[in-house]
């Protein structure tokens, strides 16, 4: 399997792979979730994968609560028999679990769609896609005359989950979707490919572009000010 990736170089360590999702329901979360008329069907994939999991459905999506932050993230997301012929975003919907696409007629569906998505377990498609990033990306994939379920989605990155022989010198690995990984510097390095070794200098850098931003400001300020008591 050849893993797409999305190169972070800089301080930042994804929370994704730590497990640690940062979320709430903004307005464009639950417009998703009414995208099409209806909500989950009873009995469902989506219903009893949320009932399961003391989650609450709302429209189309099932939204689960983080008792301890508060955060409110969409774990599912069954958006079947909704008529859909293209299927272009769903990024609202990266903290998904399962999704179910069955019983639309979508003739093509990009890998792009499901980058972000790396705790995406379960996904229903219509029965002539194929699975994000191939079979390869999934432990486990089953087809017949009316949807493919494609089970487990299996980490882009190496057995030992931190390196990635795609990933430069002193980056760490992280999953992002199925058969994406990103690359982001580990601890005390920074700057184009992680090659910097130490803290980043925050201060310096502001500092500069604050000042930079000031002076700027200021010299066009002063000439517009000499070309309205030109006028």
């Amino acid at each position: 399997m050849t893993a797409e990736r999305l190169l972070t170089f800089g301080a930042v360590v994804f929370v994704l792979f730590y497990g640690n999702l940062v979320c709430h329901a903004t307005e464009s979360q639950v417009g998703l979730c009414l995208m099409c008329d209806g909500t989950v069907l009873n009995g469902s994939a989506v219903w009893n994968f949320c009932t399961s999991s003391a989650g609450e459905i709302n429209g189309r999506c099932c939204l689960q609560k983080d008792n301890t932050s508060g955060a409110v993230c969409i774990t599912g997301l069954d958006i079947s028999h909704c008529n859909l012929s293209v299927v272009e975003d769903l990024s609202e919907a990266s903290t998904a679990t399962m999704i179910d696409l069955s019983f639309n007629p979508i003739s093509n569906l990009s890998d792009l769609v499901f980058q972000g998505f790396s705790q995406l377990s379960y996904v229903i498609l219509p029965s002539n896609l194929t699975c994000p990033g191939g079979n390869a990306s999934w432990e486990k994939t089953e087809v017949n005359s009316e949807y493919r379920l494609c089970k487990g989605q299996i980490n882009a990155c190496n057995q030992t989950g931190h390196m990635s022989w795609d990933c430069p010198q002193n980056s760490l690995c992280s999953p992002y979707g199925p058969s994406f990984f990103a690359c982001s510097c580990a601890e005390d390095f920074h700057g184009y490919k992680c090659l910097r070794e130490g803290e980043f200098p925050t201060a310096k850098v502001f500092g500069i572009l604050g000042g930079s931003t000031v002076l700027t400001s200021i010299l066009l300020w002063v000439t517009q000010r000499r070309k309205a008591k030109a006028m």
